[in-house]
């Protein structure tokens, strides 16, 4: 499971929901994302975002998130290399969007879990959250 829905709110607090592909490092998630988007007006907004995994609709997994953005030349490097050196379909080669890691149109959303719930429709006792130590 590497591409997931990303739900934000708008600049008048309506849900808008698109698909994103994070990448996990430990507990930190990495997304490629254009600075001057409108998912970076939303951003803007709204830093909290949630992101919902479905491969299997009867056990989704909602990863809930602080988003944002990585604007450290090294860190975005690093982003960059962690894409490239993924093996498919984790990784990818984002020179096939962008120009480079230099390219202005290249960001990197670092997205920090808050909330983390293993869902299971067909069985309630297998649901597993875990919310973060200062997540209140």
């Amino acid at each position: 499971m590497v591409w997931c829905n990303m739900a934000t709110l708008d600049t008048k607090n309506r849900l808008r929901s698109r698909i994103v592909h994070p990448i996990w490092e430990g507990q930190t998630g990495w997304a490629s994302a254009r600075p001057h988007s409108l998912k970076a007006k939303h951003l803007a907004h709204n830093a909290y975002v949630s992101l919902a995994y479905i491969s299997d609709i009867a056990r989704p997994v909602y990863v809930d998130c602080k988003a944002q953005w990585e604007d450290d030349p090294a860190k975005k490097e690093h982003v960059w290399e962690l894409f490239r050196s993924s093996a498919p379909p984790v990784g990818f080669d984002l020179g096939n969007i962008f120009a480079g890691v230099n390219d202005s149109e290249f960001g990197v959303l670092k997205f920090t879990p808050w909330r983390i719930d293993l869902f299971d429709i067909s069985n309630s006792a297998n649901r597993k959250v875990w919310i973060a130590d200062d997540a209140a």
